[in-house]
């Protein structure tokens, strides 16, 4: 799988550093509380989509008509940071929701080249028409250059980063994206070093170019986020990496 490159788009590359208001994410908080399980014997944390009520289905679906109507470049960075990663999360969910019972986020959509939801407008926001990958790879990625993104979105899979249990807001976006890369990278799915041979999600492969420049720069990326004895480990390591990824459905 070739993940698409950053495109810029300049249509969201506006904010107002001046502003000091907040997005109100505690409807899409509740519904992550009630539903993510983040001490899941796995290590992955996981969402019980079978278990999602009628009345949190709409609150869903309400939450995310609400982002739609916002303009996010009447706010500052770290809000408009916060808002994207929650849009895109919720729309997961939402788009999960909708399709459910599914095994994994490849079989929504056309079931036979099986290339799932990720290029279909699904929302609009500031009088255009986005899709997952809009958000990710035109306004994200490239407006941000921050490798800490790919820690915050939930693709709804085993292999990708945690679903966190509450939403990002402006004042927790930095230390809860850097405990997602944490999580992550201490867990076997991120990075596993066993018998002299590493293996690593198919994430830092992908998006290589965003973490580090080379293969020495993106071990000190490792060691930064790996518990001490791991990151002594990678400091060191010089040999090939095996990269693999489990589209599996992040249900329990």
């Amino acid at each position: 799988m070739a993940a698409p490159n950053k495109d810029y788009w300049a249509y969201w590359d506006k904010s107002n550093e001046n502003s000091h208001e907040s997005i109100d994410h505690s409807r899409w908080s509740s519904i992550l509380q009630a539903y993510v399980i983040d001490n899941h014997h796995s290590g992955v944390n996981r969402f019980k989509y079978s278990a999602v009520s009628s009345k949190n289905k709409k609150n869903l679906h309400r939450y995310i008509k609400t982002l739609e109507k916002i303009d996010p470049r009447r706010y500052n960075r770290r809000e408009q940071k916060a808002y994207w990663l929650n849009l895109y999360n919720a729309v997961t969910v939402k788009l999960v929701l909708d399709n459910y019972p599914i095994k994994s986020m490849k079989d929504i959509g056309n079931k036979m080249i099986k290339r799932g939801p990720w290029n279909k407008k699904l929302i609009k926001v500031a009088g255009q028409r986005l899709t997952l990958n809009d958000i990710e790879h035109r306004i994200l990625r490239p407006i941000w250059q921050d490798h800490k993104i790919h820690f915050g979105l939930s693709c709804g899979s085993i292999s990708c980063p945690n679903i966190q249990s509450r939403a990002f807001t402006s004042r927790n976006v930095r230390p809860l994206l850097k405990q997602a890369g944490r999580e992550y990278i201490n867990h076997p799915r991120g990075v596993s070093l066993k018998n002299g041979k590493m293996k690593a999600s198919s994430l830092f492969d992908w998006y290589q170019k965003d973490f580090a420049k080379n293969q020495a720069k993106l071990m000190k990326v490792f060691s930064y986020y790996a518990d001490d004895r791991l990151a002594l480990y990678l400091l060191g390591y010089q040999g090939k990496i095996d990269y693999n990824y489990d589209w599996s459905l992040n249900a329990p």
